[in-house]
């Protein structure tokens, strides 16, 4: 427990200070921001402060955020996750390259994390010429690490290509989110200058900087969905947003964190993670069984007998056999075979049930983009669903007028949380029907802090949080750490 606190902030921790806004990085969209830096930068010392979540890992080319591209791979000053497998690297370059590559694997995407590299080459001990913290805890345990000679000068140069995000056009893109980015030009600042440790919990948390921004110090908030991009701070000069719209603009923060989709299994065999780990995208060969990897679920679990309300949307883009519901969250993890425990819409068949009891209705079928909700009911033990905002009534209409009109009650089959598979937590989850035939269900699921398809009204729940489609239902929350903190 103690590591958990220490090195991952799940933004479950009330804090004075509010980060609240992030953007979402997509790598096939070749998604970054740059700006080229202007005369006088400090090549010797700076200081780079930021919050990110991993939406999918990699064991092969990696996800990297590059942060200063002098032009030649080994010219650049950079870093990034995953050089090989998942651990935090860097390099220094310019007249020569020098890399480190942590031990540790930063494997969480239920996590943000807050990575300080301070730089300061003038120092005289080697050691002191550059530093890594991770939640405020830094990072000594490396595969192998070179430090520059001293004075040395990195490629954080006047006139050289900066980017966030993205080594280049082709490859080595992030996925992820990021917020609070700082850099301070000329300063090596410690790491405690960007967050602390709370009291309580001893959880790291952000708090404001609020010391300098120098020279062609940067600060970039990702507030101002019309410039995501602005730079209030520091030199006043912006970054120029590539392949990066209003859209991609977040409030999942460090400070609220929401879910997004888990594959199963990390080996995700015909199937496709993307856009915030948001968009699954299912390719079931024909003649398939049923194989784990064709599922996800929601990076957040709620009790199933006192976790609150909750209100979650889902969309699928292509039908074809999809599922999306809920079910006992161990139960699929633990299964090799079709899973036992779990509650859904089969969008292709159109029809309502539970893999645990006969109970079943019949809803209108789905088309392409219609929008299924779920109201997830844990402190009477129910869900049930709604189709472009009408809620399904006993009749299989989906005419009512809210979650009661229509449920399925789980305290009708102990199984749903007391098999011995289960530990008494729900997840949100969505899937494919196996069948000797070719399908490709592609669903898109937004739990309010980021919305993998294009939200045209707006709708939050009554505490202000989650940007939804259709109206959240009274009394219902979207699924964020400050809504599980009062209500979970």
């Amino acid at each position: 427990m103690e590591t958990l606190q220490r090195l991952h902030n799940r933004g479950s921790v009330s804090t004075g200070y509010n980060i609240d806004n992030s953007v979402k990085f997509e790598d096939a969209n070749d998604e970054y921001f740059t700006r080229t830096n202007a005369s006088g930068t400090n090549r010797r010392t700076f200081t780079v402060s930021l919050w990110c979540k991993r939406s999918f890992l990699s064991t092969a080319d990696g996800l990297v955020m590059e942060l200063w591209d002098g032009g030649v791979y080994s010219e650049a000053t950079r870093f990034g996750f995953g050089l090989n497998n998942d651990e935090l690297w860097y390099d220094i370059g310019y007249s020569a390259r020098y890399r480190g590559q942590s031990t540790r694997q930063f494997t969480d995407t239920y996590a943000w994390y807050h990575i300080v590299w301070k730089v300061d080459t003038t120092q005289a001990t080697e050691a002191d010429r550059m530093r890594w913290y991770v939640n405020g805890v830094e990072e000594t345990d490396w595969v192998s690490r070179q430090y520059p000679p001293q004075n040395f000068d990195t490629s954080v140069a006047s006139g050289l290509l900066a980017r966030i995000g993205s080594y280049d056009a082709t490859y080595h893109g992030f996925r992820g989110y990021i917020a609070e980015f700082n850099y301070l030009d000329g300063l090596a600042v410690d790491c405690t200058e960007f967050g602390e440790f709370d009291e309580d919990s001893n959880i790291w948390k952000p708090k404001e900087y609020t010391g300098s921004y120098p020279g062609q110090s940067c600060y970039l908030d990702f507030g101002n969905s019309a410039n995501l991009g602005s730079n209030p701070k520091g030199d006043d000069t912006d970054w120029t947003a590539v392949n990066i719209t209003a859209a991609d603009q977040a409030t999942d923060t460090p400070t609220n964190n929401f879910p997004i989709l888990v594959p199963m299994y990390i080996t995700t065999a015909n199937s496709t993670l993307s856009e915030g780990g948001l968009k699954w995208d299912i390719n079931m060969p024909s003649g398939s069984a049923f194989n784990p990897n064709t599922s996800a679920m929601s990076s957040f679990q709620v009790s199933g007998t006192n976790g609150g309300k909750w209100y979650i949307e889902s969309k699928i883009t292509n039908n074809e056999r999809g599922f999306s519901g809920i079910i006992s969250s161990l139960a699929l993890l633990q299964q090799t075979v079709d899973p036992t425990e779990f509650v859904y819409w089969d969008y292709y068949n159109g029809w309502i049930g539970s893999s645990l009891i006969s109970t079943e209705t019949n809803p209108p079928g789905v088309a392409v983009n219609d929008i299924v909700g779920i109201a997830l009911d844990c402190d009477n033990q129910r869900v049930t669903f709604s189709k472009n905002g009408g809620w399904l009534v006993a009749n299989g209409d989906m005419t009512g007028t809210s979650p009661s009109d229509w449920r399925w009650d789980w305290t009708s089959d102990a199984n749903f949380l007391d098999h011995p598979n289960c530990n008494g937590n729900i997840a949100f989850w969505c899937g494919i029907q196996t069948d000797s035939n070719t399908f490709r269900p592609i669903h898109l699921v937004n739990f309010g802090g980021y919305s993998p398809y294009t939200i045209s009204s707006g709708n939050s729940d009554e505490n202000g949080y989650g940007n939804f489609e259709y109206a959240v239902p009274s009394g219902f929350y979207a699924l964020c750490t400050k809504n599980l903190a009062e209500y979970g």
